[in-house]
């Protein structure tokens, strides 16, 4: 695992081999961000944008987003073999300032999100909880109500292709591709 594109393309991502966490593929993280920076039904910009990746495991996503000139990004992971992987994957890209770690579940985060310092919205939220976890869809619920997103936020949500989510019913989603297992979902929540 790699960091594909940006200032620390090339860097080494470091990973658990365990059966707990399912790491971001390169070529799926390859062309995520090829959506985001080329299709035209997408207004966003990297640089200066603030991010949050939720259930960010190892970091990939987060770290991608940070060498392509996000200003900063929140993760929020509570397996504390991926935090340790995500601590050693931010120590080696020397990027602590731009970075925030929330080693809590993400409904404890959203519980707690009032008292965080914190001012400005977020741009992107990347979403990958596990295959079978279905409470990713109270978390859409939450963050529909909580007023962290800019008006023209993305939303990514990464799935198994049979997950049967039923994501039309709570979200706008403007663009999905299939890679082998993994559907990626492009949307937007108002």
């Amino acid at each position: 695992m790699r960091i594909i594109g940006g200032n620390f393309k090339n860097k080494k991502l470091y990973f658990p081999k365990n059966l707990s966490t399912r790491p971001l593929k390169d070529n799926v993280k390859e062309n995520i961000f090829n959506i985001l920076s080329h299709s035209n039904l997408i207004d966003f910009k990297f640089k200066n944008s603030s991010i949050l990746d939720l259930y960010s495991g190892s970091g990939s996503f987060g770290l991608e987003c940070i060498s392509r000139g996000a200003s900063n990004i929140f993760f929020v992971e509570n397996d504390s073999i991926a935090l340790k992987f995500l601590k050693k994957n931010i120590f080696n890209l020397n990027s602590h300032n731009k970075i925030n770690v929330k080693e809590k579940s993400i409904f404890k985060f959203f519980e707690n999100l009032h008292f965080e310092i914190y001012k400005k919205k977020f741009d992107l939220v990347f979403m990958d909880p596990p295959y079978n976890d279905k409470g990713f869809l109270d978390i859409i619920k939450i963050i529909k109500k909580k007023d962290i997103l800019n008006k023209k936020h993305i939303l990514i949500i990464h799935r198994e292709i049979n997950s049967q989510d039923n994501l039309e019913k709570l979200i706008n989603v403007f663009e999905n591709r299939t890679y082998g297992r993994s559907e990626i979902f492009f949307c937007n929540l108002f």
